[in-house]
């Protein structure tokens, strides 16, 4: 837990169940208009869906298939805000988008939504989309099949490379701002007296011991737990529709692409990508119903298959097999429940916060959300949570306010003078801190300077160094190895996922954190058991089933 719990008799404004990008993003927005806020995770911060994204800082294109302007709207004014308050995080990510034969979405059809875009855009854009022949995207992607192809489009998105960086800023930032955030501690049910609801009972999963948060207000900002927040306790319909996406992450392959490639699956229709990411590339991602238990999602053979089947038809040279896959990234969408829906793509990815009043006041769940939007998702249910407290309405400021990586006057000008002042790290390490921290860079610079010991890597493969051990433990509310490894250091999301250097980064916290070695022994292991869901090759685990998964298209 990475805070004491607060007294029985304390009382706050807002208590958010789930940490995710979507209740950070709230809290943090919340206490910088001056409300108190209490954030409670059963795990850590990001841990859950915001982990398995797709990774992508979409600007809503593929909204406009729905004729969803208001999201497309939305998406457009995010990322164009995420590119000035999280430059270090979010960059400028071009992809082509082909035409084949057959597809279901015709070329004309894409460039004409193309068009309307980049007219939404305006202002806001990262440059206009560019129509390209079949023989030109011949000479740009050799290696792309040319059976059927009848041109294509390049288009500037966006990626975030580190989404669980982006909960840690978030998480760093909202209690800079007085925020307390409560992570490994459970919510064991509502507070709930003649139809209102004053807060949650909690249980630290550390210690055992239970408690209670009393809130005016209780947001409900669980993800695709957010029937499960309400079962028992609040009459209410199901909420929660989310499909299952699963993502493989594979090693470079014979015809690689250097650029993101989007295009319509030949099994189901569906739009999937094939990107390049730090170094390897990532399939995904799937979108079916899934009506087993949220916290046992794993990538099913099933999708496995249907992935690297269609990696292989656009790229022949390629020769994927089950083999090729280092792990892969399997989570549930925060969509609303839509009964009786024939294709997933079909619901909605836009966000609603739902006030339970009059049947039950003091309670709002948070409905949907991506994580392009988060911050405006946040803004709209503070608002929403000033108006039911009854406070004036304050001015939201996170549409200026920088992430703390990108809290200086000039990050480029940052950026280019690191490396001459990061005395003991070599270039590559300089940059890699840089894509990570941001300017919060200097800190683990100020860190490694302190003491030799901490300026010694960790992950050769990374050139990670004790120094971000500590720093992640002290400073950024880890609790755990893993938690150390796939969300602060993101070492672990390696080809290998990191399984040796998890000995050594126990290690780490044993001589400058004061573990014992039953300790450290116990988070290694704790850590291979975490690594489980995500399958990966180097571990030889048992495959999952995938028996809860359905096709609706």
């Amino acid at each position: 837990m990475s805070h004491p719990q607060t007294g029985a008799d304390d009382l706050v404004d807002l208590v958010i169940i789930g940490a995710g990008i979507n209740g950070l993003a709230i809290a943090r927005d919340a206490a910088g208009r001056g409300l108190s806020v209490v954030v409670v995770d059963r795990g850590d911060v990001g841990a859950g869906t915001t982990a398995t994204s797709s990774r992508l800082i979409h600007g809503g294109l593929k909204y406009l298939e729905r004729y969803d302007f208001t999201l497309v709207h939305e998406s457009i004014r995010e990322r164009h805000l995420l590119f000035r308050t999280a430059p270090h995080l979010v960059h400028d990510y071009p992809m082509l988008i082909p035409f084949y034969a057959g597809d279901s979405r015709p070329g004309p059809l894409i460039r004409l939504g193309l068009t309307a875009f980049d007219v939404l855009a305006a202002g806001r854009g990262r440059g206009r989309s560019r129509g390209l022949s079949a023989r030109a995207i011949a000479r740009r992607w050799p290696h792309l099949s040319r059976r059927g192809l009848r041109g294509g489009v390049l288009f500037n998105d966006a990626q975030v490379p580190w989404a669980e960086r982006l909960c840690v800023e978030l998480l760093i930032d909202a209690e800079r701002l007085g925020a307390r955030v409560l992570t490994y501690t459970t919510v064991t049910g509502l507070l709930v007296t003649d139809g209102r609801v004053h807060g949650v009972r909690t249980r630290d999963n550390q210690s055992g011991r239970d408690g209670e948060i009393r809130g005016r207000l209780t947001i409900n900002a669980a993800g695709p737990w957010i029937d499960r927040i309400l079962d028992g306790q609040v009459e209410s319909g199901r909420l929660n529709g989310g499909t299952k996406g699963s993502h493989i992450i594979i090693d470079p392959f014979p015809g690689a692409p250097d650029t993101c490639i989007f295009f319509e699956a030949a099994a189901d229709q569906r739009p999937i990508f094939i990107f390049p990411w730090e170094g390897r590339y990532v399939l995904g991602s799937t979108d079916l119903t899934y009506e087993g238990d949220l916290d046992e999602v794993v990538a099913s053979d099933a999708e496995i298959d249907y992935l690297l089947t269609e990696a292989n038809r656009l790229f022949p040279q390629a020769g994927l097999t089950p083999d090729d896959v280092l792990y892969s990234v399997a989570g549930i969408r925060p969509l609303p429940y839509t009964a009786g829906v024939a294709d997933n793509a079909k619901i909605s990815r836009g966000h609603t916060v739902l006030n339970h009043a009059p049947a039950y006041e003091g309670l709002l769940t948070i409905i949907g959300g991506k994580l392009t939007t988060h911050r405006a998702l946040a803004e709209d249910a503070t608002d929403e949570a000033l108006k039911v407290l009854g406070r004036p309405r304050q001015r939201c400021t996170t549409r200026t306010r920088p992430l703390p990586g990108a809290d200086t006057p000039d990050w480029y000008a940052f950026r280019a003078d690191f490396p001459r002042s990061a005395v003991p790290f070599t270039p590559a390490q300089s940059a890699r801190l840089l894509d990570i921290y941001g300017v919060r860079a200097r800190r683990v610079l100020e860190l490694a300077l302190s003491d030799p010991a901490l300026a010694e890597v960790v992950d050769e493969r990374t050139g990670a160094v004790a120094a971000e051990v500590v720093m992640a433990f002290r400073e950024e509310r880890a609790v755990t190895l893993a938690d150390v490894l796939l969300r602060r250091t993101l070492v672990g999301l390696g080809p290998d996922m990191a399984v040796s250097t998890a000995v050594t980064c126990a290690d780490v916290a044993v001589r400058q954190l004061g573990w014992d070695t039953e300790r450290a022994d116990a988070e290694v292991a704790a850590y291979r058991a975490e690594l489980r869901r995500f399958r990966p090759r180097g571990l030889n685990l048992a495959p999952a089933t995938g028996t809860n998964d359905r096709r609706t298209s």
